[in-house]
């Protein structure tokens, strides 16, 4: 089956705030800029998961997380982080970062009923307001994709792997994020916050997806549980390195990874020898790609 090739990305409406230099390309609309009261979400017409029928797809599913995952925006998400949770509760700006690091994998509002249990209810629902209305313009405003994405994304298609999105971030921005960055195409579907946790998002990519290998790809520790809580899934890492943080390979794979790096390049080769379920067709399929027979004689 030949490769797809990549449509252009639809192009957002360009909208620009203060203080906030244009980006180059499609930019994303903004999200509740008027005040935390009249914050609004990115109007979108979705597909309800219940009401999208099982299929079978030819080799097996690859479900990406998105932030600090495909895209390199964790730093920046962080320090958004650490300033709205020191203006809301007092949190010393360090400790609150690392207190927002040390919980990624999880939505923000989960975030902060964990680590303010006994905050009112109504300053938590309007700090994670504020939080994800600065997340847009001031850490996906500057955020790119980790330079070997678009590659590796290219090759998982050609070697027939099916690709979808679970994030704790809100499934329509991570659809204009992807579009802006020219990636949205690869992938079958987008599940968000408000279509449930991760371990939800695992369970429904399975039932869509039944009799083949999940991997999930994330970067958290609550993602390597996520995917140690759905039967037959497969959690694989991406670690992390920042300032005064560090998740580094051996401890994704503590926490129930199955493969783990820095980088995402080898992915392909891991996702092959952790490959189980029914019988590999990329295996049959790489050895009559064109050319193998060349290579395999040239020995």
């Amino acid at each position: 089956m030949p490769s797809r090739k990549p449509r252009p990305p639809r192009t957002a409406a360009r909208t620009t705030p203060p203080g906030i230099a244009p980006l180059e390309g499609p930019e994303l609309p903004l999200v509740g800029l008027a005040s935390e009261s009249s914050f609004v979400a990115v109007p979108a017409v979705r597909v309800a998961p219940a009401s999208v029928a099982p299929r079978r797809v030819r080799r097996g599913v690859v479900v990406f997380d998105l932030d600090g995952t495909i895209l390199d925006d964790l730093s920046l998400i962080s320090h958004v982080a650490s300033d709205v949770l020191n203006k809301a509760f007092g949190t010393p700006p360090e400790e609150g970062r690392i207190h927002y690091l040390a919980t990624t994998g999880m939505p923000f509002e989960a975030q902060l009923a964990q680590l303010y249990p006994d905050a009112p209810a109504a300053l938590r629902a309007s700090t994670a307001r504020t939080f994800h209305q600065r997340k847009v313009t001031e850490a996906y405003a500057h955020a790119g994709t980790f330079p070997e994405v678009p590659k590796l994304l290219k090759r998982l298609d050609r070697e027939q792997w099916t690709m979808v999105i679970s994030t704790g971030a809100e499934a329509e921005m991570a659809d204009l994020m992807l579009e802006r960055e020219g990636l949205r195409y690869w992938f079958e579907d987008v599940l968000g916050s408000k279509d449930g946790t991760k371990r939800e998002h695992l369970a429904e990519y399975r039932r869509r997806y039944p009799g083949v290998p999940l991997f999930l790809v994330g970067d958290s520790r609550f993602d390597m549980e996520a995917g140690r809580g759905v039967p037959g899934a497969i959690a694989v890492a991406r670690a992390t390195s920042l300032h005064g943080w560090t998740l580094a390979p051996e401890d994704l794979r503590r926490w129930g990874a199955a493969w783990a790096d820095y980088s995402l390049a080898g992915l392909p080769e891991a996702l092959a020898s952790l490959e189980i379920g029914p019988a590999a067709p990329s295996k049959v399929a790489a050895k009559n790609r064109p050319g193998a027979a060349r290579r395999r004689g040239a020995k």
